[in-house]
């Protein structure tokens, strides 16, 4: 074959740089695109924060203060001005024998701290955030004051080191004693005797081996003459599996003791903790900024993007004036590129705020009962419906979606949890399966201590309320929200 030239015409979908750019920006949460913004002006010469907005702003503020904190800035000044004649009275030269105090005001240093913020300055002392205190460090404390012997402190430690966050000893004995120092001689017995001295820390019933275990440790550290107290060690002795099960008729047959006895027994019980490693407080709380405001105005639900997270750039005026056509230096070449990634960065910022914003109203839109009745008032709602109302693919609207999170009267939420499947109904309709969960939750609230709702019975219930959903389907949205079975939710009273 002779090679030889051909023409096509035909289209394909190229992804730019400018293109790229703008669709990671639309997936990146508050707290990546600041560290992306961060990393641009770190990087760009030509762009930098646009101080002038943050006047505006202080100027908005300043102009909305209430009229008596106008009145104290005035008289602060007046005391500044009167400050500075009187110390306009200090001499320049002291006698070498005068003192600090004989010339100057003391110096209050709690006075000067609580007044850093007026200064601009952060207060060290009230931003300081303390460590937090883990199951495991609260442990190593404990056993750092304890006395033992070289061989006991690493059983000690060993143990420590396979309890979870529920305080619950995740391996045995023998699997504990395999994986110590092949040095150790140690038994089993001695094993026991240091897990004994390890489940008396704090909280009591730490490193217990089962919840039996755990609630009989709690039972032994009250008071000997705790009413109730030894048949309540008799039940989670004796009759664990029939207590997990609610099958209270079989205990009271069983120990001989009537209901009212019973629930005396089950009220003592009751005030012990299955979880000892939930008394101590967990990670440190992880605050949730949100990308866009929802409020109410004139009858009107409207959308706002938060200020506070929509970085203020633009392009340095100074140095986009240094940028020459002719001139094709390598200085001024790389201040051309610069200057052209740093429109193309700010076109995508504008692009992002525009998709978001609209992407948010489309959303407030399809979930107005949402916002005025609570969880029952959710429409069904996908991807491809907003997809269609803004006129963007899905997985545009998908990236939109993703970690970012909107300020309502009811709470904040991420944008997907107003995302949802639907269940036909009995007039044609659909139903949301939020709002499906909320009648559950609320269903399950209602009801009978002594005789809870089962699956199949929350399901009639709905279906008379015009809702077909099967009793599986129910069972799989009771586990989604962590609710009991109706055997688990009984109780005595």
């Amino acid at each position: 074959m002779r090679p030889s030239l051909q023409l096509r015409i035909g289209q394909t979908l190229t992804m730019t740089p400018q293109l790229q750019q703008a669709i990671r920006l639309l997936q990146l949460s508050t707290l990546e695109l600041q560290q992306e913004v961060q990393t641009v002006l770190d990087s760009n010469l030509m762009l930098e924060v646009d101080e002038d907005q943050y006047d505006e702003l202080i100027a908005e503020t300043d102009a909305e203060a209430k009229p008596e904190q106008s009145t104290t800035t005035e008289s602060e000044s007046d005391e500044r001005e009167l400050g500075g004649e009187a110390d306009s009275g200090i001499p320049d030269d002291l006698p070498v024998d005068s003192g600090w105090d004989d010339v100057y005001d003391s110096y209050d240093g709690s006075t000067a701290l609580s007044k850093s913020d007026d200064s601009g300055l952060p207060d060290m002392f009230e931003n300081r955030s303390s460590g937090v205190t883990t199951l495991h460090d609260h442990l190593h404390w404990q056993l750092e004051l304890t006395r033992l012997s070289s061989t006991d402190r690493e059983i000690a430690l060993a143990i420590i080191d396979a309890v979870n966050d529920d305080g619950y000893l995740t391996q045995t004995l023998e699997e504990l004693r395999i994986g110590l120092d092949p040095g150790l001689d140690v038994d089993l017995d001695e094993m026991e005797a240091v897990l004994r001295l390890v489940q008396r820390f704090d909280p009591t019933g730490v490193a217990a081996r089962d919840p039996g275990e755990c609630l009989l440790i709690q039972l032994n550290e009250l008071p000997p003459d705790t009413p109730w107290l030894a048949e309540a060690s008799t039940v989670l002795r004796n009759h664990l599996d029939n207590l997990s099960a609610r099958d209270f008729n079989q205990i009271m047959r069983r120990m001989k003791v009537s209901r009212d006895e019973l629930t005396e027994i089950m009220a003592l019980i009751q005030t012990l903790n299955p979880r000892p490693g939930s008394a101590l407080p967990g990670p440190e709380p992880q605050y949730v900024v949100p990308d866009a405001f929802v409020y109410k105005s004139g009858g009107t639900w409207r959308v706002e993007l938060n200020a506070e997270t929509s970085p203020r750039l633009r392009v340095n005026p100074y140095y986009s004036s240094l940028v020459r056509r002719a001139d094709n230096s390598a200085d001024n070449q790389t201040m051309r590129n610069h200057l052209q990634e740093a429109r193309w960065f700010l076109k995508s910022l504008q692009n992002r705020n525009e998709t978001l914003l609209k992407v948010a109203t489309c959303i407030v839109e399809r979930q107005r009962g949402f916002l005025e009745e609570g969880d029952e008032g959710m429409r069904p709602l996908v991807l491809r419906d907003v997809a269609e109302a803004v006129e963007m693919h899905e997985s545009t609207v998908s990236r939109v979606t993703t970690q970012k999170y909107l300020h309502t009267p009811r709470g904040i939420f991420e944008f997907k949890y107003f995302f949802s499947s639907h269940v036909s109904t009995s007039d044609g309709g659909e139903c949301s399966s939020t709002a499906i969960r909320a009648m559950i939750r609320n269903l399950v609230s209602d009801e009978s201590a002594k005789k809870p709702l089962s699956d199949s019975k929350i399901a009639q219930i709905l279906k008379e309320q015009g809702i077909q959903v099967a009793r599986r389907t129910v069972a799989k949205y009771r586990e989604a929200m962590s609710i009991p079975s109706s055997t688990e939710r009984k109780r005595l009273a």
